[in-house]
C-alpha cells in the first residue's frame, strides 16, 4: 500500500457516498454504511484484541460532515450521532483497496449473530 495523498473528497448529493481521489490516480466511492461499520474508532474497533463490535442497523447512515484532522485525516461525523472515527488518508486507501471484502465480511457477522443492515424500528 502506497503513500499516496489525497487530492479530494468529495460526499455524493444524498451523502450516502465519499469520493476519495488521490494524487496516483485512484479513485475510490466508499458508501457511507461501509465507513461507519468499519470506522477506526475505538467504540467500534475496541482497546484492543478481540474487542471490535459488529455494528447493526446502519444501511441508511449518512454523512453529516468531515473535519479535517492535521494534514493526514479527517473526522468524519454520521447522521447517527457516530463522530469518533479518525479517517487517515491510509485508511481510506485501504477501505478502497479491499472495502468490498471487508464489508463482506461484516455482513457475514451480522448473520452469524442474526443481526441486520436494516435500522430498527422505533
Amino acid at each position: 500500500m502506497s503513500d499516496a495523498w489525497p487530492t479530494e473528497l468529495l460526499v455524493s448529493k444524498d451523502r450516502r457516498e465519499l469520493t476519495v481521489s488521490f494524487d496516483d490516480g485512484s479513485v475510490y466511492r466508499l458508501q457511507a454504511e461501509m465507513l461507519r461499520v468499519l470506522s477506526p474508532s475505538a467504540e467500534v474497533q475496541g482497546h484492543g484484541p478481540g474487542q471490535k463490535v459488529t455494528v447493526p442497523g446502519k444501511r441508511n447512515v449518512a454523512i453529516r460532515s468531515m473535519i479535517a484532522t492535521g494534514n493526514y485525516a479527517v473526522r468524519i461525523v454520521f447522521d447517527d450521532g457516530h463522530d469518533s472515527g479518525i479517517y487517515t488518508w491510509k485508511y481510506l486507501r485501504e477501505l478502497g483497496e479491499t472495502g468490498d471484502a471487508l464489508f463482506d465480511d461484516y455482513q457475514r457477522q451480522l448473520a452469524e449473530k442474526g443481526l441486520s443492515r436494516e435500522p430498527l424500528s422505533r
